[in-house]
């Protein structure tokens, strides 16, 4: 087995892991800096709308002498807004204008076809209207909107209501840090954008709910012992699963990494920007709110629940008498007299992560 398996095998079991749970006010306090970081970019830069959202004209030149920077200040004095250029793989070159009427989308393209030496004819014009665009943001709106209410009422039918608030929750921060990126690097915000904000929803969701599935079997009769907390149980959950979140969020950035360093950085095509970017950072934010955000926020929120209260309350009484009496907690105590295991059969076996015997040396795992 590979070290990484063998990591992996040695989380699940309990072994060793990394207590999320115990530190998460660390990750809480990163993740609002980074939030506030993020609107405040929105708020100061804003974000750089494409030509489907606030209007304009796409022109299209065959081949030419002229440079992409040339092209661009011909574009520039000949419109009086601000235009991108983009060289395609064939020499000819495609330049987005905003804010143009058809009458100025005319004068343009005379413009431009002096000033590159090329015949009018031969440079292709598109006209996108404003009112097209507001039709596709506000869809895009709407498509979110029905995305996020029926994830809730999923999630609170198959586990409970504070997954589904937790859930929601990692999915806004997920969404909130990858539009902040868009707006401190000025990428242009276009559909194949939207599309990718869409996509990483069901990526990031899926880890959440990998996890939440793991912490909803372990929980199982969770009152009926008196050995493990439900944060602890929640901890186990996470570093559980925690090697295949990394290696499904690995996998899943390479080739998005590709189309955003190399097609869009390397070779140029500006284009796959606009949809690679909202996907990496989108799954890079995605895994980290489902490890680091949304258990440990189900944890909170589950122990704040009286009964679970006071499950806390015993089985901390049970360890500082049991301190106080110079002894350790045996296995066969996770469960009260008269009671089975309940769903607790391997959390009783091994250690909960980052959880100590009284003398310095993890819980052994019972055969």
């Amino acid at each position: 087995m590979s070290k990484l398996g063998t990591l992996g095998a040695r989380l699940h079991r309990g072994e060793v892991g990394y207590d999320f749970i115990g530190n998460r006010k660390i990750w809480y306090g990163l993740s609002i800096l980074i939030t506030i970081t993020a609107i405040v970019g929105l708020a100061v830069r804003g974000l750089n709308m494409g030509i489907e959202f606030q209007g304009g004209a796409v022109f299209t030149t065959p081949k030419a002498s002229a440079s992409v920077s040339q092209v661009q200040e011909y574009a520039e004095e000949a419109s009086g807004h601000d235009a991108i250029v983009q060289e395609l793989g064939n020499g000819s070159m495609r330049i987005q204008v905003g804010g143009l009427d058809t009458a100025q989308s005319d004068k343009v393209r005379t413009e431009l076809a002096q000033d590159m030496g090329v015949a009018e004819e031969k440079i292709a014009a598109e006209l996108v209207g404003p009112s097209w665009g507001e039709q596709i943001a506000t869809k895009a709106w709407t498509g979110l909107a029905v995305f996020m209410i029926l994830v809730v009422i999923y999630l609170a039918i198959a586990f409970e209501w504070r997954m589904a608030v937790a859930a929601l929750i990692a999915l806004i921060h997920d969404i909130t840090i990858t539009v902040g990126i868009y707006s401190l690097v000025g990428f242009e915000v276009t559909v194949g954008t939207v599309i990718g904000l869409l996509t990483i929803l069901g990526y990031s969701l899926y880890d959440t709910v990998v996890v939440f599935d793991s912490l909803k079997e372990g929980t199982k009769g969770i009152t009926k012992q008196t050995r493990w907390t439900y944060s602890e149980i929640a901890n186990r959950s996470i570093n559980g699963t925690l090697v295949r979140s990394i290696n499904t969020t690995v996998v899943a950035l390479l080739p998005v990494a590709g189309l955003l360093f190399i097609g869009g950085g390397v070779l140029g095509a500006g284009m796959l920007n606009d949809i690679s970017l909202s996907l990496f950072v989108g799954l890079a934010a995605g895994a980290y709110s489902s490890i680091f955000i949304a258990t440990p926020l189900v944890a909170d929120l589950k122990e704040r629940e009286p009964s679970i209260k006071a499950l806390k309350k015993r089985i901390l009484a049970k360890r500082a008498a049991a301190a106080a009496k110079g002894e350790s907690l045996d296995a066969d105590d996770a469960t009260d007299e008269g009671h089975g295991h309940d769903g607790f059969e391997d959390v009783a076996e091994t250690a909960v992560v980052g959880q100590r015997s009284r003398r310095g040396r993890p819980t052994e795992r019972r055969g």
